[in-house]
């Protein structure tokens, strides 16, 4: 008799056995189960798709917990593992559990940190501002109450330290590898954003520690740096030091021109921040912290705000959402070492809503951000990260699943490929993407404006592009001598 013969004669013999069913798959792998399809092409040395969702996909019984990273695997999804410091030994378990099954498989090993970062305000007053008269307090503009003075944390090293390390030196005992590891670690650590210089300015640490403090700048670069250092020496060394190749970032670092052209949720504007104005859009000056953070990923965030669709004076509603986010996406591989993998934070549906709901604040089409994503990839971006709440994460999950596995494709062109532009226009112009392989690019043109339906001509290494309207469609175009 046969192995596999045997097998299944010895289960059939055993009634407490049985293969797991779809029935057992928990609710969220359910869902991104039916939004996605099985991929129609390899994905050959390209990315997965990460999605937040699969988090919840995590389960105890090994024989279904491997038949669910299969059958993500098969639409190119990767599961994600969590570590939590609060319930090491049953999140470490989990984790190991689907680690070992990745290994088996030849799959990315991948783990969200997020939990192990945070501490270092705890709220103790030894990480407080210090004000003239020695009392403490703390920011009380950024949320949470927390957020104290950058330069006394450092006592809150070892304990955040610890908790990486104590995942990472059990990754290794288990002799499973360790490819990707994220964070999405926001509001903790040294800031400098909302009214946090005012609070410096009062702190007698800050002001010994900062030579030039009334001047923002040098207080915003201190800041950053000192963020940088944090995260350098709890986070990304103990990971390193044990897996030299494993890829680490965080939400929201990456490479960039010097400037942040979006607000997350808990920030405000404050004038005295140096910006830059465009129509309404104020786009504040930012620390190019990244290479201090020796993060070995940029995972920049494109995301729809709420607040962005008044910044701009376009007639195409859909090209205020998709003119913003276009620019935050270009940031990042504009100026990252193209050895660096750039893992974008994706979303869909508007974030931040104002309470109670405006009316006239109108959803970013369907269309226009599967052509975002489009672009996006054709940029230099290595794949997409969607997060989304649970109630978003059916029409969610198909939107970038549909974009991401179609441009499979192009997998070739996708990983050898080399940007030929970065440029967003601003006004209602074409968009055109592509990357150029030798003597021939594969771009991507959308129009938000019927007005131009002449050809796009542009300059390629040297020779001439003409990138006719192609309305949702990618064309592979022969770069012309100039004289043609």
């Amino acid at each position: 008799m046969n192995t596999f013969a045997l097998l299944m004669f010895t289960l059939a013999g055993t009634p407490d056995i049985r293969t797991p069913s779809s029935a057992d798959y928990p609710p969220a792998i359910r869902t991104v189960l039916e939004s996605t399809q099985t991929l129609r092409h390899p994905r050959g040395k390209r990315l997965p798709l990460f999605l937040w969702t699969v988090q919840g996909g995590v389960v105890e019984d090994t024989q279904l917990q491997q038949r669910i990273i299969q059958e993500l695997d098969e639409r190119g999804v990767a599961m994600i593992a969590s570590w939590n410091p609060d319930q090491r030994e049953r999140s470490l378990a989990d984790a190991l559990r689907i680690a070992r099954i990745q290994q088996e498989h030849g799959l990315l090993v991948c783990v969200n940190a997020t939990a192990c970062m945070y501490g270092f305000f705890n709220g103790d007053d030894r990480t407080a501002h210090v004000d003239g008269n020695g009392r403490p307090f703390f920011d009380g503009s950024i949320p949470g109450g927390k957020i104290g003075c950058p330069f006394r944390i450092e006592h809150r090293y070892g304990t955040v330290t610890d908790q990486i390390e104590g995942f990472v030196s059990a990754y290794q005992r288990a002799g499973v590898p360790l490819d990707f590891v994220f964070g999405d670690w926001e509001i903790d650590g040294p800031l400098e954003i909302n009214r946090a210089w005012e609070s410096a300015k009062r702190c007698a640490v800050c002001r010994a520690s900062i030579a030039k403090i009334d001047d923002f700048r040098e207080f915003q670069k201190a800041v950053r740096l000192q963020r940088a250092e944090a995260t350098r020496t709890c986070y990304v060394k103990p990971i390193l030091a044990r897996y030299p190749n494993t890829w680490v970032g965080n939400y929201g670092v990456y490479p960039h021109d010097g400037y942040r052209y979006w607000f997350d949720y808990f920030e405000e504007f404050v004038d005295y921040h140096p910006y830059r104005r465009e129509q309404r859009a104020r786009y504040r000056e930012w620390f190019q912290e990244f290479p201090w953070t020796g993060y070995t990923c940029a995972m920049p965030v494109v995301y729809p705000w709420a607040r962005v669709y008044g910044w701009y004076d376009f007639a195409n509603p859909d090209y205020r959402w998709f003119y913003n986010t276009l620019l935050v996406a270009s940031n990042a591989p504009k100026h990252v070492d193209p050895r660096v993998p750039i893992v974008p934070f994706v979303h869909w549906h508007t974030i931040f809503d104002p309470d109670p709901p405006d009316a006239s604040l109108p959803q970013m089409s369907e269309q226009a951000y599967r052509e975002l994503l489009w672009h996006m990839l054709l940029r230099g971006s290595d794949t997409f990260f969607l997060w989304c709440l649970d109630s978003q994460a059916a029409a969610e999950i198909a939107l970038v699943h549909q974009v991401w596995s179609e441009a499979l494709e192009y997998a070739d062109w996708l990983e050898d490929g080399e940007p030929i532009t970065f440029d967003v226009p601003s006004n209602e112009q074409p968009i055109v993407s592509g990357l150029r392989r030798g003597s021939h690019v594969l771009v991507r043109r959308t129009d938000f404006d019927r007005h131009h339906p002449d050809p796009v001509i542009l300059r390629v290494a040297g020779k001439t592009l003409s990138v006719p309207s192609s309305p949702g469609r990618c064309l592979i175009v022969p770069l012309e001598s100039p004289d043609r």
